[in-house]
């Protein structure tokens, strides 16, 4: 079996799937119903156009990466500070600890398929040698665009822990992390990390690596919070009830890092809209915004600078304070939200 696919699911794990409550006739389930409006014989042409079709859906150059300065990373800061790497990946410093989100840093969002579904940086595998030791990783979710083999064999000596999804922490284990490192969350659990208390949230989408794993791990959201910071990211998924109890249960936010991209109207349910990003930010009482899933892969139709475009003008209608830093820009939670169109000097 190729590596990629990761831990392989068994009869002793599905027992212990099953005493979630988020488990149902085999497998996890969303909190509502959610389905995908393509038929079965619109997939190929569907697919084609995914892989084959380019116009304004990628980059016409690669997208640069600010270097990583270490020093202004890790120098002691009572603010949170964060740097986005496109996608989905997040690096945060955070009440003196080093936090890593959704570490895929590989050139390719679809390992295991005919054709590539390749980065818009180059070299991005190259970023991990300069990282610090990861005092935490944090994992939403199974899927390629979020967890990536090359990615976690590179960052495997680096990490002193892992709080993952439940379910996923069989693909950890399978390619050499240590069990008693892994921490599996269900939804609502939570678990104080050194002054930081974690909490796993529920989204709508779903999860699997292969033909045979859908939805045998979970999916969803992070709540980071401190005695001065209070921070929240979505996970992937469609717009739903379970934001606004996120934000009467656990907020408000300072910081939302809000799903925006790669998103159709035909699957609007497990990847929202930038009106319902927004919606969903607002919901859970977030101050400031920042939208991922996107400058990283084209997994969907829209232009690659539509998810920050229609994210800016739905906040804007919101009065949502939003913030769209650059690929490997340090961004200070304390400082003035980015809200340059940097894309506009690389189309």
């Amino acid at each position: 079996m190729l590596k990629q696919f990761g831990g392989k699911i068994t009869p002793e794990l599905k027992k212990r799937y099953a005493q979630s409550p988020n488990w149902k006739s085999g497998s996890f389930q969303n909190l509502e119903e959610t389905t995908m409006d393509i038929g079965l014989a619109e997939m190929p042409g569907m697919l084609w156009k995914m892989f084959f079709s380019k116009g304004n859906t990628i980059p016409q150059q690669n997208l640069p990466i600010q270097a990583f300065d270490k020093t202004t990373f890790l120098a002691p800061d009572d603010s949170l500070k964060y740097i986005w790497y496109g996608h989905g990946v997040y690096l945060l410093r955070l009440a003196g600890k080093t936090i890593l989100i959704d570490p895929m840093l590989g050139p390719d969002a679809a390992p295991i398929a005919p054709t590539k579904s390749a980065r818009f940086s180059e070299n991005t595998l190259q970023l991990i040698d300069d990282f610090p030791q990861i005092d935490l990783l944090l994992l939403t979710h199974d899927h390629y665009d979020h967890l990536d083999y090359a990615s976690f064999k590179k960052l495997l000596p680096k990490v002193k822990k892992y709080y993952v999804a439940l379910g996923c922490g069989r693909h950890l284990e399978a390619w050499g992390a240590a069990s008693q490192t892994i921490t599996e969350f269900d939804w609502w659990d939570s678990h104080t990390f050194e002054d930081i208390k974690i909490t796993f949230t529920p989204s709508r989408h779903f999860s699997g690596r292969g033909i045979r794993d859908r939805a045998k791990s979970l999916w969803g959201g992070w709540v980071l919070k401190t005695a001065q910071t209070a921070l929240f990211h979505t996970g992937d998924g469609g717009y739903g009830a379970h934001f606004k109890e996120i934000g009467e249960r656990l907020g408000p936010f300072d910081l939302g890092f809000v799903e925006c991209g790669q998103y159709n109207e035909r699957w609007r349910a497990i990847h929202m809209l930038p009106d319902e990003a927004v919606q969903a930010a607002c919901d859970a009482q977030i101050k400031r915004a920042t939208p991922y899933h996107w400058g990283g892969f084209k997994l969907a139709f829209h232009s690659w600078t539509a998810p920050a475009e229609d994210f800016t003008a739905a906040a804007q209608l919101k009065h949502l304070e939003y913030t769209l830093p650059k690929l490997g820009q340090l961004m200070h939670l304390d400082q003035p939200a980015q809200v340059d169109p940097w894309w506009k000097d690389i189309t």
